[in-house]
């Protein structure tokens, strides 16, 4: 789903809103988020999932179009973890 089909379908489940006014909402919450994960802090959801930030250490790897070694830097990356409502839901839905 992208980020317009999610505001055109919020837009649809709540016609007493503004489309504009979802979009505020959807860019409000999806900010906030964000700003928590450069903090270092972590998200929680429940029933949905947790986002976090995962730190990666340095090391060597390879460029797949030479095969020649290259140094990949140190990082810090966002990881997200499905809560358990969620992947029971997608489970049984297979």
């Amino acid at each position: 789903m992208l980020r317009s089909e999610l505001i055109d379908s919020l837009h649809e489940e709540n016609p007493h809103l503004t489309r504009f006014d979802v979009e505020r909402v959807v860019a409000v919450v999806l900010e906030s988020i964000t700003q928590t994960l450069e903090k270092g802090a972590r998200v929680e959801l429940r029933g949905f999932g947790a986002f976090s930030v995962r730190y990666r250490k340095s090391r060597s790897g390879r460029n797949p179009r030479t095969g020649g070694e290259v140094f990949v830097a140190e990082k810090h990356v966002p990881f997200f973890r499905t809560g358990k409502d969620l992947r029971a839901r997608i489970d049984s839905t297979r």
